[in-house]
């Protein structure tokens, strides 16, 4: 029998003598399944050509990765124990691709950005990324990379969805010890009332808590979706948000002018974007 592979987190990285936050964090979740970290560098990208990618296996050097409250809170820990990760460049779709088919990831670990950037790198990055149908994680720069999430709130809509094959394996997360999570559903004020259950039913029949617990269900009215979520992030005291990208949004509704574009850019807690299966009926968000 051929041993199983095991799970790939991939973080992009920079040449600096310390590891960034996104490779830290993703050690950290990688340990946590017996996964694997690689960290990727992109080389030679010009006008005119695509570039060159490197993949190496990170593997923490002892103490490296290790962050206290303290560390979390100052400026030294921020910009030079644990340097920002770059957004990767605009990547071309063929170099997308090809690393995706190579190494299979789980999910790929991107920075949230400098909390007063208003550019769109992280959601283009996060677009580019999603062609490959394999999940993304944004990470606000302040996140502790030392602790495992263990209140995760999932963003559901009325819309059912089914999950893409290569989110399936993200359930070892989920279904970690001491793991809390809940689905939430923002309505409208204009909303009629079926979205709450509507809601239920799209995400008990997504494949995502198959073998899992029922969670705890969630209704908020915002007039405000990304208000709504952050409301509710507030109020579990989630450390993790999932939302759903269904393919017709990688260059649409998510990803341009949109409150989910906005909430990649501002939540408080890592944001994993999941992409649902596009060839399935369940399309959506």
């Amino acid at each position: 029998m051929t041993p199983q592979k095991p799970l790939t987190f991939v973080a992009f990285a920079e040449d600096t003598a310390a590891p960034n936050h996104c490779l830290c964090y993703a050690s950290t979740l990688a340990q946590s399944v017996n996964g694997q970290v690689l960290q990727l560098r992109v080389s030679g990208q010009s006008m005119t050509t695509p570039g060159t990618l490197t993949a190496s296996l990170f593997e923490p050097d002892g103490q490296q990765c290790q962050s206290t409250a303290t560390d979390q809170a100052s400026e030294a820990y921020k910009l030079h124990e644990h340097p920002a990760a770059q957004l990767p460049p605009d990547l071309p779709p063929a170099l997308v691709q090809d690393l995706a088919k190579h190494h299979h990831p789980l999910m790929f670990v991107i920075s949230q950005g400098p909390p007063d950037d208003e550019d769109e790198e992280v959601v283009d990055a996060c677009a580019d990324l999603l062609q490959t149908n394999y999940p993304v994680l944004v990470l606000p720069l302040a996140t502790p990379t030392d602790h495992m999430p263990r209140r995760i709130l999932i963003a559901a809509d009325r819309e059912p969805f089914r999950l893409a094959d290569n989110s399936l394996p993200l359930r070892e997360l989920l279904a970690l010890p001491r793991t809390k999570y809940h689905v939430v559903h923002v309505a409208g004020a204009l909303e009629d009332g079926l979205g709450y259950g509507l809601a239920e039913k799209a995400v008990l029949g997504s494949r995502l808590f198959e073998g899992l617990p029922a969670p705890e269900l969630l209704s908020y009215e915002y007039g405000n979706y990304a208000r709504g979520l952050l409301a509710a992030v507030q109020d579990t005291r989630a450390d993790l948000i999932v939302v759903l990208a269904r393919q017709r949004s990688y260059f649409s509704e998510l990803f341009h002018r949109s409150v989910t574009a906005r909430l990649l850019q501002t939540c408080p807690v890592p944001v994993l974007v999941l992409p649902t299966d596009h060839a399935h009926l369940y399309n959506s968000f």
